[in-house]
């Protein structure tokens, strides 16, 4: 059931910005942990503000790519502490990154990546 609107998954789009770069304060992450969450935060941030979408600022990535990469992200982030070898080292960090995973996963199945796309559709005057 797609019933996530594009502002809507926005909005999400924002807080996911200010979760990730606040994290290292949450949870006490220092060193590479850190940066991982500040980089995630900016990448994130420019992924958002580039879209094509309500909440987008220069609308060139289409919002059906923005989708497409969320779903990646929400696969590398589900194994990300295996891939990067750290699923052992710091728990509360294997944790978080596949809890994004699921919550990526779960906000792109929700999500109606189509709602941009159906409502220039509808509105464009038939000749």
């Amino acid at each position: 059931m797609k019933i996530l609107s594009p502002t809507a998954h926005g909005i999400l789009d924002y807080l996911t910005v200010a979760f990730f770069a606040l994290a290292p304060t949450m949870f006490g992450f220092t060193g590479t942990y850190a940066t991982v969450c500040y980089v995630l935060a900016a990448g994130y941030l420019l992924i958002t503000l580039l879209t094509a979408f309500p909440m987008g600022v220069l609308k060139m990535i289409p919002f059906l790519v923005h989708g497409r990469l969320e779903l990646v992200s929400g696969l590398v982030f589900l194994v990300s502490p295996w891939l990067f070898g750290f699923a052992d080292d710091n728990l509360t960090a294997r944790n978080l990154f596949m809890a994004s995973g699921v919550v990526f996963l779960l906000v792109w199945f929700i999500t109606d990546w189509h709602a941009e796309t159906r409502s220039v559709a509808t509105d464009t005057p038939r000749v």
